[in-house]
């Protein structure tokens, strides 16, 4: 299968998983020079080593050069350290936005630099494309809606877009599979990795008592008003919009509206009090022109998946930025990301900091 070697050097991050596969045989095919890596992350990541085999033996396959680089230091200070500080502090945390950030788009070029190689390419489902009219490259949603993974990538930096190879982003998922099952990969029916993938059991709860006990100290659930209506076991084991398991006793359903860290309290309230229309984000990159000093209306995100809301981003400073909804939006949690687009562009993000909400708790 090896190919006809003539567009660059291009180094893709191959997690052993189907669609890396894919995205290097594409590559191979079109006829670029093909080097594969995997990235050893912890010993807490589930079926790491199987992982590198498998990515070892598509790399056979494809007559391609493989190499396993140890990224473990950078995982657990960059994703997770991140991870268990940011539940500390009363925030979800999304270690997949932490490590495409910090590993894929930045260790990894680094590592493809190395090499000598004049591109980067993952298997994520979004595209890059060349807008002559704008005169600039462009991140654009994939073409898969249910697949689409660009809310994750609104951190790459604007100078590695042309450097960004994506192959997926023109496909769907079956036909992704259908591929690889035509090209004979042995990974072709191989299932898809859990979300979290240094949680072997998908419990972050027991994860936390392990790595940070004293962040999950017993305290009050209270209302809106401060009365206590029960007991929490930490509050960082409950999230923005959860209503089961509060273990409480009402005559209408409640909701968790807010945690308070510094009383260690979570607060609850009705439904219609899990929406708000504003919200404040930190950390904010620009792919499309920062706009700074002129509110831009966009299209927001502000968890994984499909939708997104009507709203004006105004700056606050050079990293941060204010965010009102025209309809106000459910569960906005901080430590997630607002992610902007116009149409399928990726136009930037952040992270978020705070919501109106929270201003009226406190």
């Amino acid at each position: 299968m090896k190919a006809t070697k003539g567009k660059g050097k291009v180094l893709v991050a191959m997690s052993g998983g189907v669609d890396s596969s894919v995205a290097a045989a594409r590559l191979v095919r079109e006829g670029y020079d093909v080097i594969g890596v995997t990235m050893r992350l912890s010993e807490e990541v589930r079926g790491e080593d199987r992982a590198a085999e498998d990515a070892r033996g598509v790399a056979e396959l494809l007559q391609i050069p493989h190499y396993v680089a140890d990224f473990r230091e950078l995982f657990r200070r960059r994703v997770i350290d991140y991870f268990v500080t940011a539940y500390a502090a009363g925030q979800t945390p999304n270690p997949c936005v932490a490590c495409n950030h910090y590993l894929k788009f930045s260790g990894l070029w680094e590592k493809a630099q190395e090499f000598g190689a004049d591109f980067l390419a993952t298997g994520h489902y979004a595209r890059v494309t060349w807008n002559k009219t704008l005169g600039r490259f462009q991140l654009l949603k994939g073409r898969d809606g249910k697949k689409d993974q660009s809310y994750v990538l609104y951190h790459i930096a604007s100078d590695l877009l042309p450097h960004l190879l994506l192959p997926l982003g023109d496909f769907t998922k079956p036909e992704i599979r259908d591929m690889a099952a035509d090209l004979g990969l042995p990974v072709a029916t191989k299932a898809e990795s859990q979300e979290i993938c240094f949680i072997a059991d998908d419990d972050y709860g027991r994860f936390l008592r392990e790595h940070c006990p004293e962040c999950l100290k017993p305290g009050d659930i209270v209302d809106g008003t401060g009365r206590v209506l029960g007991r929490h076991a930490g509050a960082p084991l409950y999230t923005i919009g959860q209503r089961r398991g509060l273990g409480i006793a009402a005559p209408e359903p409640l909701y968790v509206i807010g945690l308070d860290m510094k009383k260690n309290q979570v607060v609850v309230g009705k439904e219609n009090e899990v929406f708000t229309d504003t919200l404040t984000a930190r950390g904010v990159n620009w792919l499309a022109g920062n706009p700074l000093g002129l509110p831009r209306r966009v299209e927001a995100k502000i968890r994984y998946g499909p939708r997104t809301a009507l709203a004006a981003v105004s700056p606050l400073d050079e990293s941060r930025v204010e965010v009102r909804f025209d309809t106000s939006q459910r569960a906005v949690t901080p430590g997630q990301s607002v992610v902007f687009y116009n149409g399928d562009e990726v136009l930037g993000g952040g992270v978020i900091e705070g919501t109106t909400l929270e201003k009226k708790l406190r």
